[in-house]
């Protein structure tokens, strides 16, 4: 201090003359106790005397850049220590191998192990057995072990692995491994570390070359710990907070160092491609490397970026993340959340500010808004980048991140004025379609003032190709890896798998009906899925199984997750659980929640539509997510929700009843896979997919991911072809619209009118025709957004007709608007129904051929097949031969209509249905005369009647379901006699 802080020193001396060196230790001791160290190391102290009061730091972290080369002095003078054997307990004789020091300030202890004679097992338990925070026999803390206020971080280090805690806790104190991961030569990695060379000797080699090197260690000191705060509820409910010190983990860290190193290597305008598994924790690199970026110079000492943007297209990380980011940077303004509108992302990239956290939704609309920022250099930070950089929303980004306006016309356009980029000045009036037409095109391009740093543990072939950089072979790889083989934050998802199948036999009331027999496969398919049995009977499954084998997990605070496979299945999934729960009374010691988006009709469940709100009625207008977190909810349902970017480390097991299969099928069984204190390994229970294509969806994803090969760019001129030889449109049709489409002053209606023709043509196609163009343009129109950010086509004609298939797009589409399902209800029901476990296996993704992911190719070349009619009962015939399996007399549904239709000429029960309510009704008399009729029934239904009476949950189910369905009917009969 004397050394380094003369000024504050002296100050400090004349307080407190002949005991300053007594009274400061006594006075950093005290703030060290109060704040900790890693509070003193970033923001020092202050001390107050008869002088009035100083500021000492007690150290200078590397500046950002050289232009005050006092604070350089200042860095240069850090002190940085290794003491070996150091004693640190006035209790007992026990000593540390190492512990290091910045500025005399204990950051780390170290226990060292050879592997000739002890592991790093032994490493571990040393610290666990024999370095307490409390010595056992006097009872009082010793000051180095104490979390955060003295030792930041304690490693375990033999010559072949590290391992790191930044809380010692005794038997409780949990390590992280810190090792590089060994390779496996097949582009993935495992657990521990390669050999090293003969140049570093010990595979650990790299703790004290690279991590406790100077600049580096500090680094680690100034910008990567971090106190984490977290809300949490304890067992009495009441709200508790929870501290975690932050360590980088070894991939983190090399990931953000080599990120930085390259951006302030390769200046603005490159692409990084980071593949980082589930578990790895990606939100706190996303946040290093976002802090680190902003505050990036140049050799030259100029800033990097002047702004980094971080965008997630995942709503629900949307708010994890922007508070992450805010944990990092301390300084006011430093990072802003774009949380409002539009208005308010468009000022912050104007004003500069150093780190914006929004969404890809919300980024799109400022393309008119913002100006000027082509002279700006940005760094757009992308998380989960397979699918927010694909599409029009993306090159509106673009052309939004780098317009210019140096050159600047203003137009009417609609009676409004309007800002049009020039290349030369220019009078307004000689602006041109293909002026516009250019500046579009160079829209497309890569950017030369943005660089893409885009984060994913699942990147697609298209991914690859757009942030991937050219590896040994020529095709795109990404710039860092930790894949989902290296994870050790994560559980094996595939390790407990179980599967069912369903087989059912449907008949037909309508078999000579003509139907087209696509559409009707389709129909009844859907039928069978929504039928009231079918998912009464799943329920039974779900619930006993969750019940017996997946409740008392975790102490009993397991939860599970329902996948259904539309809105429609998740409303009438929850109908049934909250049904089944209550009928069979447990609903006192579990609940369900319903996640699906706005709202959905059922006439067949209610006359009321159906949403989250109406549904969950207890949760008073929590998000489902949230709620969940409680106690007493234990199942989620969900449609299309909460299938990525949900965390719920409780979440013991997974029950799917919908078709996955590549990126979703891994998103969405990879919810299972977040940690927790006692969770072992999560179980999968399916009910429609097959074991070996789950397995196939996760192959290319567990190590590095790779492409066969990149996508054909003349793929875009083949469509091109196709399309032009449907007659659907004319070459001076879309010479017209485009010179209508890039003219400012064209109006909607000119365009409307230029487009008409073409639709004309389009609606005179056969069927077969229409869909086949329908197809084609579609797969044009996407594949031409992909292609043209990776090639620079640099062809008016392609992007001519881009503009024209856009426009005419939703025309084409409008043919096809009406539903694709036939409504066959009242014309078939399920006679046969039966649900089989075919058993439960571990599904190994090490083993096996590799598995690569496959580039853009044919796109576009298939053919439309003819949706023949035929008779509905030959199609059911065809349906039966691929479902109905073994079916028995056992597995008749039809006995159901037959109780139905015994029951309802019951008089007593048709005076009950009128006078009480369907709850009422079922409570009456309903269960007694039911078992009568199954009894005198018995003889010509001896199988089926015997499981009812034999099974009472069985019977429970039927009784339900026959109740409901009886009720109804008596319901629809006086309504019928009213009327007449």
């Amino acid at each position: 201090m004397p050394l380094s802080r003369k000024r504050s020193w002296a100050k400090f001396k004349q307080w407190h003359n002949g005991q300053s060196e007594a009274m400061f230790t006594k006075r950093v001791a005290d703030q060290l106790n109060k704040h900790g160290t890693l509070h003193l190391l970033r923001h020092g102290f202050k001390d107050s005397g008869s002088n009035g009061t100083t500021k000492f730091f007690l150290c200078q972290f590397r500046p950002a850049h050289k232009k005050n080369m006092q604070l350089w002095e200042l860095y240069e003078k850090n002190r940085m220590t290794a003491i070996r054997q150091l004693h640190y307990s006035l209790n007992n004789e026990k000593s540390f191998d190492m512990v290091l020091f910045v500025n005399g300030l204990p950051v780390a202890t170290t226990e060292l192990k050879t592997d000739m004679t002890q592991s790093i097992k032994d490493a571990i338990d040393q610290y666990k057995k024999d370095r307490l925070p409390r010595d056992l026999k006097s009872k009082e803390l010793e000051p180095l072990l104490q979390f955060k206020t003295r030792a930041l971080v304690h490693f375990a280090v033999s010559t072949d692995e590290v391992f790191m805690a930044t809380k010692l806790d005794g038997d409780k104190t949990y390590f992280l491994p810190f090792n590089l991961g060994r390779p496996d030569g097949a582009g993935g990695a495992g657990a521990g570390n390669p050999p090293a060379s003969k140049e570093h000797g010990y595979p650990t080699w790299y703790l004290w070359k690279l991590v406790w090197s100077r600049d580096v260690w500090l680094d680690i000191l100034g910008n990567f710990l971090h106190i984490e705060v977290k809300e949490m509820q304890d067992k009495a409910g009441k709200k508790v907070t929870k501290e975690s010190l932050i360590f980088p983990r070894f991939h983190q860290l090399d990931a953000v160092l080599r990120l930085v190193r390259g951006a302030g290597d390769e200046g603005v305008g490159q692409v990084y491609l980071i593949q980082h598994s589930a578990g790895s924790g990606k939100s706190n690199t996303i946040a290093w490397t976002a802090h680190r970026l902003a505050n990036l110079h140049s050799a030259q000492d100029n800033k990097v970026f002047d702004t980094v943007i971080v965008i997630t297209d995942r709503r629900v990380l949307d708010r994890q993340l922007q508070e992450t980011i805010s944990q990092f940077e301390h300084k006011a303004g430093a990072v802003q959340k774009i949380d409002q509108n539009s208005e308010q992302l468009a000022k912050a990239l104007n004003d500069g500010v150093p780190v914006i956290i929004t969404t890809l939704q919300k980024f799109q609309f400022i393309l008119q808004k913002v100006q000027g920022l082509k002279d700006k250099k940005f760094a757009l930070i992308v998380d989960e980048a397979h699918s927010s950089q694909s599409g029009s929303a993306a090159q509106k980004l673009r052309r939004a991140l780098t317009t210019d306006t140096k050159k600047v016309v203003t137009v009417e356009l609609d009676g409004a004025e309007v800002d049009v980029d020039v290349d030369v000045e220019i009078d307004p009036e000689d602006v041109t379609s293909e002026d516009i037409i250019n500046q579009v095109m160079l829209s497309r391009q890569r950017p030369a003032n943005v660089s893409y740093f885009a984060f994913t543990a699942t990147p697609k072939s298209k991914t690859l190709e757009l942030f991937g950089r050219p590896g040994t072979d020529g095709l795109p790889v990404p710039f860092h890896v930790y894949s989902m083989r290296q994870a050790i934050f994560i559980l094996d998802v595939l390790k407990r798998y179980m599967s069912y199948k369903t087989f059912y036999k449907l008949g037909s009331t309508a078999a000579e009906k003509m139907v087209p027999q696509m559409k009707a496969k389709k129909t009844l398919g859907r039928f069978a899925v929504l039928h009231a049995y079918n998912i009464a009977q799943k329920i039974v499954v779900i619930v006993e199984h969750f019940r017996e084998f997946i409740a008392p997990k975790l102490g009993g605070h397991a939860k599970a997750m329902v996948v259904t496979d539309s809105r429609l299945a998740a409303v009438r999934y929850k109908l049934a659980m909250d049904k089944y729960l209550k009928e069979m009374g447990y609903d006192k010691e579990m609940k369900a929640l319903v996640a699906f988006s706005g709202e959905v009709q059922d006439p067949e469940s209610g006359t009321d539509d159906f949403s989250e709100r109406s549904m969950n009625v207890g949760i008073k207008g929590q998000e489902p997510s949230d709620a969940f977190k409680e106690e007493v909810y234990r199942v989620l349902l969900v449609a299309n929700k909460y299938q990525t970017g949900f965390d719920q480390p409780l979440l013991q097991a997974m029950y799917v009843d919908k078709r996955l299969s590549g990126v979703m099928a891994v998103q969405t069984l990879s919810r299972l896979n977040r940690m927790a204190p006692g969770k072992e390994d999560p179980f999968v229970l399916d009910f429609v997919n097959k074991p070996e294509e789950i397995l196939a969806s996760f192959k290319p994803y567990f190590r590095t991911a790779e492409v066969e090969d990149v996508t054909d760019p003349n793929i875009v001129h083949e469509l091109q072809v196709k399309l032009d030889k449907a007659k659907v449109y004319f070459p001076n049709e879309i010479e017209q619209y485009a010179k209508a489409f890039f003219d400012l002053k064209c109006k909607q209606a000119s365009l409307m009118y230029i487009l008409k023709p073409a639709k004309d043509r389009f609606y005179d196609l056969e069927d077969e025709d229409a869909e086949q163009f329908r197809k084609d343009l579609g797969t044009f129109l996407r594949l031409y957004d992909f292609l043209s950010q990776i090639i620079p086509y640099g062809d008016a004609d392609l992007e001519k007709l881009y503009s024209f298939g856009k426009g005419l797009m939703p025309m084409v589409a409008a043919r096809n608007s009406g539903s694709s399902i036939l409504e066959l209800d009242s014309d078939v029901q399920l006679t046969h129904y039966r649900i089989q476990k075919l058993g439960e296996q571990t599904l190994d993704l090490a083993t096996g051929e590799l598995v690569k992911l496959k580039p853009a190719s044919d796109a576009g070349s298939g053919t439309t097949q003819t949706d023949e009619e035929k008779k509905l009962a030959e199609i059911v015939d065809k349906m039966n031969d691929l479902f109905s399996g073994e079916l028995t007399e056992a597995d008749l549904v039809g006995y159901v209509t037959t109780i139905k239709g015994k029951l309802l000429e019951s008089e007593t029960l048709a005076e009950q249905a009128e006078s009480n309510t369907e709850q009422q009704f079922g409570m009456g008399d309903f269960k007694d005369i039911m078992m009568d009729i199954i009894i005198d029934g018995q003889e010509s239904h001896n199988k089926i009647a015997g499981q009812l009476l034999q099974d009472d949950r069985t019977f429970a189910i039927m009784q339900g379901m026959l109740a409901k369905m009886v009720f109804d009917g008596f319901k629809r009969a006086a309504a019928q006699r009213l009327t007449v």
